[in-house]
């Protein structure tokens, strides 16, 4: 059930739009607002239910509670702070929950900055790419005060399939980092199994079918297996927004004094696959990568 009145969206990208499109099916109302007016009229095209805002401040007079979903932690720090943002719009009593990946440290700041004027502040970040926004099936972490999580879970249930509170205000960053460096890891070690075993003369699709029956299974074989072994690297989440959550993961590892060699050399081998002019693919283009290294390509 839809709470009183509309919804604000800010943020249209390839998964702020289909996250939309869920609030609408759970019967929510929508006011979007999106740097680039195009996927703005799409949304208020398809439904009735979706009303243009032309800036984060209009929509924050227009809705209680405001959904961010954002590349990186400037436009989060531009969408709050910024001319015509939310926190000289918001009204005490609102609800910001940025679901955008940003660093801890600017959630912690846009969570004191929107505290201090009585609006409540969840950061919480999403995983499962793509088709998990798409399907409603992402997992989201949650940041912030347990009396907010539940005012704004029925939000999280038309969007996402594991909902965790995992901590104040910064958890949920946290924890999103931790889930690039394992999915950045992943996509690391099938490039290079996929790679060792073609170029071995094993026929690659064996390959992903022996792996995913075994210890070795994994999301990443499972989802973008089949699309890798046919060089199909369509972004679901690009190169270059998986070298900022590596950073991200680095930046806060340096701080917290843990080392992180592993997610160091992978990060290294994003840099790479960017500096080959390939920022805007899929991050499971890190295959071609290491076909480059190896000079063989999968299949072939």
């Amino acid at each position: 059930m839809a709470e009183q009145g509309p919804i604000g969206f800010i943020g249209l990208g390839i998964m702020g739009k289909p996250m939309a499109r869920n609030l609408v099916k759970a019967g929510f109302e929508l006011v979007v607002h999106n740097r680039s007016r195009g996927a703005v009229d799409e949304l208020v095209a398809e439904s009735p239910a979706i009303a243009a805002a032309d800036s984060p401040a209009t929509v924050a007079q227009r809705a209680e509670t405001v959904i961010t979903m954002l590349p990186d932690s400037p436009d989060v720090r531009a969408v709050v702070f910024g001319e015509d943002g939310l926190l000289e719009a918001m009204a005490p009593g609102g609800l910001l929950v940025d679901m955008s990946t940003i660093a801890p440290a600017t959630a912690i700041e846009v969570n004191a900055a929107l505290s201090g004027r009585d609006v409540g502040v969840l950061d919480a970040p999403v995983s499962g790419g793509d088709k998990g926004a798409v399907a409603g099936t992402l997992s989201i972490m949650v940041g912030g005060s347990e009396t907010d999580f539940v005012r704004a879970r029925p939000l999280f249930e038309a969007m996402g399939k594991t909902i965790v509170h995992v901590g104040d205000a910064g958890a949920g960053q946290v924890v999103k980092a931790c889930n690039q460096i394992v999915v950045a890891i992943a996509y690391a070690a099938v490039s290079e199994a996929l790679v060792l075993g073609s170029k071995a003369g094993v026929d690659p699709e064996k390959i992903v079918q022996v792996l995913s029956g075994g210890l070795a299974a994994s999301r990443v074989l499972e989802l973008r297996g089949p699309t890798m072994l046919r060089h199909e690297f369509a972004p679901g989440f690009r190169v270059d927004l998986h070298r900022k959550d590596l950073g991200i993961a680095l930046a806060t590892a340096r701080e917290r004094g843990v080392p992180l060699a592993v997610t160091g050399v992978v990060s290294q081998l994003f840099e790479g696959l960017a500096a080959a002019g390939r920022g805007d693919l899929d991050h499971s283009a890190l295959l071609t990568l290491v076909e480059d290294l190896a000079r063989h390509q999968v299949g072939s």
